[in-house]
């Protein structure tokens, strides 16, 4: 059993601004938070219908210059039949005569119509660029502390390492909502797209706040500096803060994800289409609020291609507890529960969901998943940044580098009888010695 005391001289956590109020050890349940067009028909026009004879016989109209020819109309004599001068390369026809190519020089209503019909596109489109420009910049300012369209990176111009921390919450208002599962590091230089992905276990041991002697699991950070989400950029920011310590990296952006609301996001466009790479089970909370329904179901995920919905892909991401736990039998692979593992799935879950915004038979369907991504995600990059950063990383060449017992941790248990992680002989710099030979370059 680990003591707090031997670890002080060992967290190298500074004191974080005056923001939020420290807490004590927690206790409780985590929680993660076609259109078809007919044919084009050709215009028909109608047949011309015979006029009735009138009873006053008419004379032709006849171009000036041009002798009278045909037949001799009822009641003239004299009329003599003559050929008009032959216009080259053209005989000569009335328009509207029979087997004339000319028509009458008239302007068809269909003319007038289809500007109409063009204005009114233009009309259209015009008005819904607007409409989407002013939705979209209304989204940005909703979901960042940052103005729109401003920019801290030089719209990733910057030849310097972005480092970007990502936490996933559970949601809600329930014990342990605000609890980060998730805290991953995206990590990219933007002139080679190079990107590297650092998981941080949500049980590393840590000072929270920082030099207050008082620890607690990572994953709480957030919980505590927001005041369980009241104030989500005091939680951010301090997130933010102890990760850069325990890295070594520079990290100045931080982006909240509700797992809620990223359900109704999924949920939003049509599900998303996930290859999963190994089988597994697990338990799974019937409910997130352990008040309502604390009893559990067995889940299963085999491998290959599956479509998900909301629902099902947060259980893929989130899904931790052998089955044995709720007693529903055997375990299938207990090695896919692990923190690193968890991490590579949230990973492929946020892959696929990608993928699936990029594909144009899903862009109708965006603006539903704009206002499911107000809900959902808030950081501290502006929505330009963000947009730059997210077409500048490369996710399926990206390294991934997780923190585990495997490498730089070990398993411990905290006074109170938590199962946490802890440095290899206590030493930290060991962490940011190895996140940085691991680094993409």
């Amino acid at each position: 059993m680990l003591d707090n005391d031997s670890l002080n001289e060992n967290d190298p956590t500074e004191p974080m601004p005056p923001a939020w109020e420290s807490g004590g050890n927690k206790q409780g349940k985590l929680v993660i938070g076609s259109f078809q067009t007919s044919p084009r028909q050709p215009y028909q026009y109608p047949p011309q219908q015979q006029s009735q004879q009138s009873s006053q016989p008419q004379q032709p109209t006849v171009p000036t210059g041009y002798p009278q020819r045909g037949p001799a109309p009822p009641g003239q004599q004299g009329y003599v039949a003559q050929s008009a001068p032959a216009v080259q390369g053209y005989p000569f026809q009335r328009p509207g005569q029979p087997g004339s190519n000319l028509r009458p020089n008239r302007r068809r209503p269909g003319c007038m119509i289809g500007c109409l019909v063009a204005l009114l596109l233009a009309i259209v489109i015009v008005g819904f660029s607007v409409y989407t420009a002013q939705q979209v910049l209304a989204f940005g300012s909703a979901i960042s502390t940052q103005a729109p369209l401003s920019t801290q990176t030089g719209y990733m111009s910057t030849t310097s390492r972005v480092n970007i921390l990502v936490m996933g919450y559970g949601g809600g208002s329930h014990q342990g909502a605000n609890l980060t599962d998730s805290m991953m590091v995206m990590s990219l230089l933007p002139q080679s797209h190079h990107t590297t992905l650092i998981s941080v276990p949500r049980d590393l041991w840590v000072q929270i706040p920082a030099g207050s002697g008082q620890y607690n699991k990572i994953n709480a950070t957030y919980e505590f500096a927001s005041n369980n989400g009241q104030d989500p950029v005091a939680g951010g920011n301090a997130a933010a803060q102890k990760v850069s310590l325990v890295t070594g990296l520079d990290v100045k952006y931080w982006l909240t994800i509700n797992f809620l609301g990223f359900r109704d996001l999924i949920n939003s466009i049509g599900g998303i289409d996930v290859y999963v790479p190994d089988s597994f089970n697990a338990c799974y909370p019937k409910n997130d609020n352990s008040d309502i329904d604390p009893s559990w179901i067995k889940i299963q995920f085999n491998k290959g291609l599956q479509h998900m919905d909301g629902e099902t892909a947060i259980r893929y991401a989130r899904a931790r507890e052998p089955v044995e736990v709720c007693g529903k039998g055997t375990s299938e692979n207990q090695a896919e529960l692990t923190d690193f593992a968890r991490s590579a799935r949230q990973q492929i879950i946020i892959k696929a969901a990608l993928a699936k915004v990029k594909q144009v038979s899903t862009w109708p369907k965006l603006f539903n998943a704009l206002t499911a991504l107000r809900q959902t995600i808030y950081t501290n990059m502006s929505l330009a940044d963000l947009a730059e950063f997210a077409l500048n990383m490369d996710l399926n060449a990206a390294h991934r580098v997780g923190l585990s017992n495997q490498n730089v941790l070990v398993d411990s248990t905290s006074s109170d009888g938590q199962y946490i992680l802890v440095p290899r002989n206590g030493d930290w710099n060991a962490i940011i010695d190895y996140v940085k030979q691991q680094l993409y370059n």
